[in-house]
């Protein structure tokens, strides 16, 4: 068996699966053998289903010999974060408090995945209840970037990033909230495309902030980041937020099929597209190496011919603190939940009702799921509510209003994804607000529902740097299209990175 399968893209194993140069089997096997060698090391993991999906493998194998292949990713090896139901599979979300909850069901997404033949690998490692932007605070440990493990791979969603990164899996699943797919990816050298809220089911992901949850694909090229949006997309009746992910089409130049299935065939943009760049975005606090990467980015951007001009966002200074008021009260509600009676942990010793909901949730939450939820339930009660929570709900809408009249002038928005690169383990610990800052970039995405995806743009002292680019609601393909367009134009998407100094594990 050839042992750098695990190296594949999605579009590369799902040709040489058709071409039956591969097996599924062959393929997963490679990915849980590799994964099996370095996640001691990397912590990408919180869980393998080696016997389910060597099963799901073995399925597709069959299918593909009887001439039923489902979709591009059949056989394809996947990896979930743990805060996605999978029916008959421990599901933690990090937390001590759901160590051994057992789901009783599938989320859409994993649906989604199961019927169009994936094999699913194993669930990935998140700081706790998607609470963090460096994968510390997981009750599994902290997981290590592939590039440099005494560094983060970012958060939340860090242990799908790193899985992708070191090629442990073909590609992954994570959530955004409010940049935990796009700085993780910005830190581990991959693809993450967080979509327009709502045009991916979030029905069976464990709640962080319910107005800002996204799930989005994490892969090593833009083009994969598409496959997988293509499957996991769509309107779903189980959840109330749930959209049609029809492209809005701004200018008929812009998108030579309006079809979902068949936008982004072409290979360039399309004359007349407009890229602002947000002067706010480039101003104190970005890494001058940082800043350097993306200049030289958006240089090659020029280059496909499209318009770049200078914009301004002077409302995007308030999203920092707009955005922590409002997701520390979505917390303090959704956590309420875990109480230690309907399922998860429940505390030992107790003397009354009160005793068990007080231990359980003290001794099963962590420091940072402890400090959110006491200050969501401060900053939503009486007397505090309409000071903070109801004004950052305005504060919102204005920032929102900030973004339309943006893309009243450009079809895109570009800048960096993180002000800095992966900064090392326990270095911002100990200072939350320093910690919250990781995201400065990408929080104000999430709090007026655009779709935005991180693309690697190169290295600063050889950790990688991602490129952020940003479009109206609903421009989803057409942020892809650019996507691609850029990764055909850059040379670290063709086949460069694993030839880099400190490239990860592979």
């Amino acid at each position: 068996m050839d042992k750098s399968l695990n190296k594949l893209t999605i579009r590369e194993a799902s040709e040489k699966l058709k071409n039956g140069e591969i097996t599924s089997v062959e393929l997963t096997r490679a990915c849980l053998e590799h994964a099996g060698n370095f996640n001691p090391e990397i912590n990408a993991f919180i869980s393998f289903l080696e016997k389910e999906a060597m099963k799901m493998a073995e399925e597709s194998d069959k299918r593909r010999k009887d001439g039923k292949v489902l979709s591009e990713i059949d056989g394809v090896p996947i990896a979930i974060k743990d805060n996605m139901a999978m029916a008959g599979t421990i599901t933690t979300a990090g937390s001590k408090i759901l160590e051994n909850f057992k789901s009783p069901y599938d989320a859409t997404v994993i649906s989604k995945l199961k019927n169009a033949g994936a094999v699913i690998i194993g669930k990935t490692n998140m700081d706790e209840f998607a609470m963090g932007s460096s994968t510390e605070t997981s009750a599994f440990g902290p997981t290590r970037n592939p590039w440099d493990p005494e560094r983060v791979p970012g958060g939340s969603s860090g242990g799908s990033a790193a899985a992708v990164a070191s090629n442990m899996t073909i590609a992954a699943l994570g959530s955004d909230t409010g940049g935990s797919i796009r700085q993780p990816a910005s830190f581990c050298g991959i693809v993450g495309f967080k979509p327009t809220y709502g045009t991916v089911s979030r029905y069976g992901l464990f709640a962080m902030a319910s107005s800002l949850d996204q799930i989005g694909p994490m892969t090593k090229t833009a083009e994969d980041a598409e496959t997988l949006y293509k499957i996991i997309s769509g309107y779903d009746e189980k959840d109330s937020t749930s959209v049609n992910p029809k492209p809005e089409i701004r200018n008929p130049k812009q998108i030579l099929n309006s079809d979902l299935q068949n936008i982004s065939a072409q290979g360039r943009p399309a004359s007349g597209w407009k890229i602002g760049i947000p002067k706010e975005y480039f101003s104190e606090g970005l890494d001058p190496k940082v800043k350097k990467v993306i200049e030289d980015s958006i240089e090659t951007i020029k280059k496909l011919g499209v318009e770049v001009k200078e914009i301004s966002l002077p409302n995007s200074k308030y999203a920092l603190a707009c955005y922590y008021i409002i997701m520390f009260v979505e917390v303090s509600s959704n956590l309420a939940r875990y109480d230690g009676i309907k399922y998860g942990f429940s505390a030992k010793d107790t003397e009354n009702l009160i005793d068990v909901y007080i231990k359980s949730r003290s001794e099963a939450f962590g420091k940072e799921a402890k400090r959110r939820i006491l200050l969501g339930t401060y900053t939503s009660s009486a007397g505090y509510v309409d000071q903070y929570y109801n004004k950052a709900q305005k504060v919102r809408a204005i920032i929102k209003k900030g973004f339309d009249e943006a893309f009243n002038e450009v079809d895109f928005i570009l800048g960096p994804v993180s002000p800095t690169t992966a900064f090392k383990i326990g270095e911002k610990t100990t200072d939350p607000l320093q910690m919250y800052l990781s995201d400065i970039y990408t929080i104000a995405v999430n709090l007026a529902g655009l779709p935005a995806i991180s693309i690697p743009a190169g290295l600063s002292d050889k950790l990688p740097v991602g490129l952020h680019i940003i479009g109206p609601q609903l421009s989803d393909f057409n942020i892809l299209n650019l996507s691609k367009s850029f990764a055909k134009a850059h040379p670290w998407h063709s086949g460069v990175r694993n030839e880099l100094p400190g490239a990860p594990i592979s």
